[in-house]
């Protein structure tokens, strides 16, 4: 069985700085920025329906966001 893999979001808490571009470029919103202990950062919802288009990674400035494959479920 060769199961499909696409690329997902992941976000370098460590490096965000809670800009919200990567927000605003996702189309589907499954972006939202949260805030934990004074610190705002972005934060994937719902990864089952990413389509791995890439435009938050590519509209990150500070380099937060790498695609990394996963397998399709």
């Amino acid at each position: 069985m060769n199961r499909a893999r696409v690329a997902r979001p992941n976000i370098d808490a460590q490096r965000c700085t809670g800009c919200g571009r990567c927000v605003a470029a996702c189309d589907l919103q499954l972006l939202s920025l949260e805030v934990v202990q004074w610190k705002k950062f972005s934060v994937l919802h719902e990864p089952s329906r990413c389509t791995g288009c890439s435009l938050c990674a590519v509209r990150c400035p500070f380099d937060a966001i790498t695609m990394t494959r996963v397998a399709a479920t």
